[in-house]
C-alpha cells in the first residue's frame, strides 16, 4: 500500500502552549518525519486570520492539533491514526 520511497506531505497546525501539539511534534520527530508546522498563537493578527480561514476548511471546529498527512486530516493527538497515515 505504501511505497517505501514515497514522501508524505505533513502539515501541522498547532498552538505553542498545547500539550497535545507538543506530543504530536515529538511523535513526528521520533519517527524522523519531515513536516511543516504553524504555531497559530504566535502569528500576528492578520496571518492568524488567514491561517484560521484555511484551518476552518480542514477542521470546522478549529481545534488543535490539526495534522494533514497528504489529503488525510487528523484532529487531535491520535498516535495510532497518525502512524497509520504515515505508513509506519
Amino acid at each position: 500500500m505504501n511505497d517505501a520511497g514515497e514522501e508524505k506531505q505533513v502539515t501541522l497546525y498547532s498552538l505553542s502552549t498545547c500539550g497535545h501539539c507538543k506530543s504530536t511534534k515529538r511523535l513526528l520527530n521520533d519517527c524522523s518525519v519531515a513536516y511543516s508546522f504553524t504555531d497559530v498563537d504566535l502569528l500576528d493578527q492578520e496571518e492568524r486570520s488567514l491561517i484560521l480561514e484555511q484551518l476552518r476548511e480542514l477542521n470546522p471546529r478549529c481545534s488543535f492539533p490539526t495534522i494533514v498527512i497528504n489529503d488525510r486530516v487528523i484532529v487531535g493527538f491520535r498516535e495510532n491514526e497518525i502512524k497509520e497515515a504515515l505508513g509506519l
